[in-house]
């Protein structure tokens, strides 16, 4: 399935006291304010707060209060190229997100005209949006021959964001910082043994990716090269990291230790439920605690997906996954069939048995 390949989005949403300082993309940040490169995030948070009102006060502007309520909801993989997905964003209601902060967390079209419009619908529903590419966001397929590879694509979906006031990049809203981590996957991400006793296409049949993506002769994911130049993108401004079932080579096109040594360093030790990694790309609904991290995804996904799913997507999405006023990042844990069963049943990689509503699709060796 094309939805399962690809880069994956990832938006880093962590409550002040656990942002810890985070290297280059702090200064990004907070490059504005000399004494901002030093010292903690509530330092920082302190002088941009200042900077900010000093901002305000000099345009003759209003500044907006610390007791402000702060939503974030989460939406990823959209893939408005499907008439039925773009009419769902469409039809979002034009007053209920106002005052809202929306992360979309990549896979929003796999065409440059699509991607513009569904932004601009959303820019005009929610006050204030966080975009990271996904896989699909890339594609050149269908362009024809605008772009010379995916990466004048995705500078030109970046560029596109800039006019439209779109956030590529970390921000602090209030007592919240929001951190976006771009990512590819690479096989070696993938450290279990291989499913033998099957016949599984090789990746290049089961990934679209390596037809519709175009990369200069020097990047490729079937070694570290595209990861590292996608996480080198991290230096100015997230698709994800995630326990999934097992289920064919999934896992080779999904992660990225890169991505996981950076989400781990701007959380550092987080054990008091105020970090979270919103991520898409695999399309499953995900809501689990991991190693002190909450992982969710909020996917709406393909329409013939939506259909057998057992949580459907259109009728609770986008999901609010912060609230100010009901103290902070959601406390219960929304309803997903996979993170819900590995909650009660361990994995066992060692075992590659593949499960029987998967093994039937494929011919014994």
């Amino acid at each position: 399935m094309d939805g399962l390949s690809g880069s994956y989005p990832h938006l880093e949403v962590v409550q002040r006291r656990r942002w810890f300082s985070f290297g280059s993309a702090r200064n990004s940040l907070f490059g504005h304010h000399q004494r901002c490169n030093k010292g903690t995030i509530s330092t920082c948070i302190r002088h941009i707060r200042k900077h900010r009102r000093e901002s305000m006060a000099k345009s003759g502007g209003e500044m907006s209060t610390a007791d402000e309520v702060v939503r974030v909801f989460a939406l990823s993989d959209l893939h408005t190229d499907y008439p039925e997905n773009m009419e769902w964003v469409k039809n979002l209601p034009a007053l209920q997100y106002r005052n809202d902060i929306l992360i979309v967390a990549g896979d929003v079209a796999e065409t440059y005209n699509n991607f513009v419009l569904t932004m601009s619908i959303l820019k005009d529903r929610f006050r204030q949006i966080f975009f990271v590419p996904g896989n699909h966001d890339v594609w050149c397929r269908r362009e024809q021959g605008r772009y010379l590879d995916s990466l004048e694509k995705l500078n030109a979906l970046l560029d596109a964001c800039s006019m439209l006031g779109i956030d590529t990049s970390p921000s602090v809203v209030n007592d919240l910082g929001i951190v976006p981590l771009f990512s590819w996957y690479h096989e070696s991400f993938d450290k279990e043994r291989d499913i033998t006793d099957v016949w599984i296409p090789p990746l290049e049949m089961a990934c679209k990716d390596f037809h519709a993506c175009i990369w200069p002769c020097n990047l490729t994911s079937k070694d570290l090269s595209l990861a590292l130049h996608f996480d080198g993108m991290n230096v100015r401004y997230i698709h994800a990291v995630e326990e999934v079932q097992r289920k064919c080579n999934l896992p080779k096109i999904i992660g990225s230790d890169c991505l996981e040594e950076r989400l781990r360093y701007i959380h550092g030790a987080a054990e008091d439920g105020s970090a979270c990694h919103i991520f898409g790309h695999t399309h499953f609904c995900w809501d689990a605690l991991l190693d002190g991290i909450r992982y969710i995804q909020v996917p709406l996904a393909y329409p013939k997906e939506r259909k057998r799913r057992m949580n459907g997507g259109e009728e609770w999405l986008p999901l609010c996954v912060y609230d100010s006023s009901s103290g902070g990042f959601l406390t219960s844990f929304f309803p997903c069939y996979w993170s819900d069963y590995y909650a009660k049943n361990e994995r066992n990689p060692d075992v590659t048995e593949l499960a029987p509503w998967v093994a039937r699709f494929y011919k014994r060796r």
